[in-house]
Order: C-alpha cells, then structure tokens, then sequence
C-alpha cells in the first residue's frame, strides 16, 4: 500500500496545533515529502515548514527547514549522504555522523521514516536521528528506539522511546506507515 497524496494530524498534549504533510514519489523511488505544522508550545508560537527527501531505503538525504516564531525566523538546510554524513547549512557536522533520519521536533511524520526501514521483529531497533528543534535553529543527536509490539490489519505499533527526554511512547502506525497516534503528542485526522 501506498502513502497518500497527503496526510493531517492535530497535535494535542505536551502543544496545541495542527500538521498538514503532502507526500510524491521521486522516480528514483525516494519519497519527496512537505508540510507545516502551526503550533503553541509552553505559550510559545510556532510555524515550522519542511520540504524533505528520503531515498529508498527512507534515509533522509535533505531537508529544508524554516521556522518563524512571533520575533525571529530562520531556515536550516540539512543534507544528509544516505549513509550518515551530514552537512548543516554547507557545514559539515561530524557530530552527526552515523544518523540516517532527521526528527523534527514541530513534527510526528518524521517519526514515519524508522519504521519503513527497520523490520518487523522482536528486538530492539537504535535509531539515532539528526534533531532539529522547534523553537531554536538547534541541530544536534537524539538517541531513540523503536520495538515491534504488533501487526493487525490495520497496521503495526512501534514502542518508541527518546532517553533524553526521558520519554516513552507506543505509537500506532497504518498500514502505509503513517503515524496514526502519538500519545501526548498528535493524532491523524487524515
């Protein structure tokens, strides 16, 4: 099953706010994605808007960042060799070395591209990811996991967790690996 032309969740917890995603496929078999989310978090406004690319194994080979809170705005260019160097804005970043994702912090699609890429099976998946902050033009590593917890019909759950934050997660994803829940964070209303 494919993704679909486009996707929305409402997030509702830790921020308050919406996110709106449009998915194409390249003819390389990556997958072009972008989209906004609008959001307030601990009383601060933001919107963040991203343009990305994943090849075909849903490595993230760029991103296209620009945030606007109510005073300042910025854009980040993040690129990515599909194998885990990874330049900032033209700088290379060897700090970032080894991560084959981007997580957006204003964002729960980018929680999708792990998922595409790690098997279903038991076991513990390590998936450290290149972070970009919601509220700061921050670039920096976020250790995360993801565990198979099951597959029914429609879909699969993924135990997630991000030990920095000290936070843990079951996120239940669709069949075309979507993000359908995010306790505390977001809900796909379509």
């Amino acid at each position: 099953m494919g993704l679909p032309r486009t996707a929305a969740w409402r997030h509702v917890g830790s921020r308050d706010g919406f996110e709106v995603a449009h998915f194409e496929p390249g003819v390389d078999r990556s997958t072009h994605l972008w989209g906004q989310t609008i959001a307030v978090e601990a009383g601060i406004t933001f919107s963040v808007s991203y343009d990305i690319v994943v090849d075909e194994r849903w490595s993230t080979r760029s991103a296209d960042i620009n945030t606007t809170l109510r005073d300042e705005s910025w854009t980040l260019t993040v690129w990515s060799d599909g194998d885990g160097e990874w330049t900032v804005d033209g700088a290379a970043r060897p700090d970032l070395s080894g991560c084959v994702d981007i997580d957006l912090e204003a964002s729960v699609v980018t929680n999708t591209f792990p998922v595409h890429r790690i098997s279903a099976a038991p076991g513990i998946h390590r998936t450290p990811a290149v972070y970009v902050s919601a509220i700061s033009p921050t670039v920096g590593v976020l250790d995360q996991t993801y565990t198979f917890g099951g597959s029914d019909a429609d879909g699969a759950v993924y135990d997630y967790a991000a030990p920095s934050f000290d936070f843990a997660a079951r996120l239940r994803y669709d069949q075309t690996g979507l993000v359908v829940d995010y306790p505390g964070l977001a809900t796909r209303i379509h």
